[in-house]
């Protein structure tokens, strides 16, 4: 069986762009695949390093795997694991590190699109280099198949470079992995912010969460960015790019009514706040029983630490295997 390495930094709650780019294609991927999940905690350091965050990275990790258990990925088919408690990734990071050049690593586009983000003018060298402790979590796991959106892309392209660079030079430790990106709709399997900017994000503050109430939803929903263009209802309005259609085309499960609004909006035969609200009940009907097992997981206190115990064990004992190959491969 082949195996796949994804995850996410642990820096808050997951939102429904999380859903629609990754975790919606993990869940139907863990039948298929031996899944490693990094709960990537030494990447939040690249932007958040001062001590107030890493504090409130325990209780992170635990809303992050509410998260993944209440939208369906399941322990006893995939494999948690805290990045902090495998040391050895530090290790290949460092080996690794020795393999791509400072001109490489500036030529990624996330890297730009963080540091403008998050308004940050000269890059950490832990920032620079984190998509190479990126491939260190990949390929310290030997994982043949990465899920991503195509924002991350990049990132895969890279590893397979230091793992093609790598087995080269010192022979064949590492398979060489590929990136799946979601498809269908939306595209790239990315979701607009519901302020209209091209990525729901966290650190833009334009994410409806997974664990958000009804009426957190619905306040979300009715503040949204639509047709900046149309002003009064009874005007005419554009569906493409429109961030509430979007919305509509992805969780309204009634078809029937989604065409509806949409020709009704191009005819300007419908107000804004019709669109939202049927929007938002569409949601909170999509949302309902996540919240629902979310609070069922929340129950049992020590559930979390079990799991993260017996899959961080697992998950260091290949890292182990693997960095003994590679030290082998190099003639330490």
């Amino acid at each position: 069986m082949k195996r796949i390495l994804t995850g996410d930094r642990p820096t808050g709650k997951l939102h429904l762009g999380h859903y629609v780019g990754t975790l919606k294609n993990r869940v139907a991927l863990q039948n298929d695949y031996e899944t490693f999940i990094i709960l990537a905690d030494l990447h939040t350091l690249t932007t958040k390093p001062e001590k107030e965050h890493i504090q409130k990275l325990n209780e992170n990790i635990r809303e992050l795997m509410l998260d993944y258990l209440a939208v369906g990925l399941d322990p006893e088919k995939v494999i948690f694991y805290r990045q902090s408690e495998v040391p050895e990734v530090a290790y290949l990071h460092l080996l690794f590190s020795m393999l791509v050049t400072k001109e490489r690593l500036e030529r990624l586009p996330t890297l730009k699109e963080v540091m403008r983000d998050l308004k940050i003018a000269n890059a950490s060298l832990g920032l620079l280099a984190y998509p190479v402790l990126q491939a260190a979590d990949i390929l310290m796991v030997r994982a043949n198949v990465v899920p991503v959106g195509k924002d991350q892309q990049s990132h895969v392209e890279l590893t397979r470079e230091i793992a093609t660079r790598f087995n080269s030079m010192y022979g064949e430790v590492f398979p060489i992995p590929e990136a799946l990106v979601p498809k269908g709709y939306p595209s790239e399997g990315t979701l607009v912010g519901t302020d209209g900017k091209a990525k729901m994000s966290k650190s833009l503050g334009n994410c409806i969460y997974l664990s958000d109430s009804t009426e957190e939803v619905k306040k979300k929903v009715m503040s949204m960015y639509t047709d900046p263009s149309r002003i009064h209802g009874n005007e005419p309005g554009q569906i493409e790019g429109n961030p509430v259609f979007i919305y509509h085309d992805i969780f309204n499960l009634n078809t029937g009514e989604v065409a509806d609004l949409k020709s009704r909006y191009q005819k300007g035969a419908v107000k804004d706040v019709e669109v939202k609200e049927k929007l938002a009940a569409a949601i909170n009907v999509f949302l309902d029983p996540i919240r629902k097992k979310r609070a069922e997981f929340e129950k049992d206190p020590k559930l979390i630490s079990r799991i993260l115990e017996e899959g961080t064990a697992r998950a260091r004992a290949e890292a182990e295997t693997t960095l003994k190959l590679a030290k082998e491969a190099m003639g330490f």
